[in-house]
């Protein structure tokens, strides 16, 4: 596993989101988002662990949930579904988010469209995939 200081974990979330600097990073370890850091030798150091919770920060803090309540959420996982969720970062990109287009099938399927797909073949992936929803032969 890889270890990092915290400059370096600073460096790079801001590329994931420019408001992750060195002071938030600290903030956040210090206030206990993320696990306490790990001994490497006589240093304490971030680990791949500890970027996979500053990401999904990232990504639950973009769906508009509060510090409070991403905490709470953290606390509850496994750190398989906190690499889950932080692997999602890019689905929640500011620019993605308002030149794709998001459709709600049902409450457990959600679909995103990308513009460059026609409206052809967006609405036969829906009635695909509503038809799939309600058990019938494609």
């Amino acid at each position: 596993m890889n270890s990092y200081t915290a400059k370096q974990i600073a460096e790079m979330l801001q590329q994931d989101d420019p408001r992750m600097n060195l002071r938030t990073v600290r903030y956040y370890t210090q206030i206990g988002m993320v696990p306490p850091l790990e001994l490497a030798g006589n240093k304490r150091v971030y680990t791949d662990n500890h970027l996979h919770y500053f990401r999904a920060i990232i990504t639950l803090a973009r769906t508009g949930e509060t510090l409070a309540s991403i905490q709470e959420t953290l606390k509850k996982l496994s750190i398989a579904d906190i690499e889950k969720i932080s692997q999602q970062l890019t689905l929640y990109e500011p620019s993605r988010i308002i030149e794709n287009e998001t459709l709600k099938i049902t409450d457990d399927v959600i679909i995103t469209f990308s513009p460059r797909i026609s409206a052809e073949v967006k609405q036969r992936v829906i009635d695909s995939v509503s038809q799939a929803l309600r058990g019938e032969n494609l």
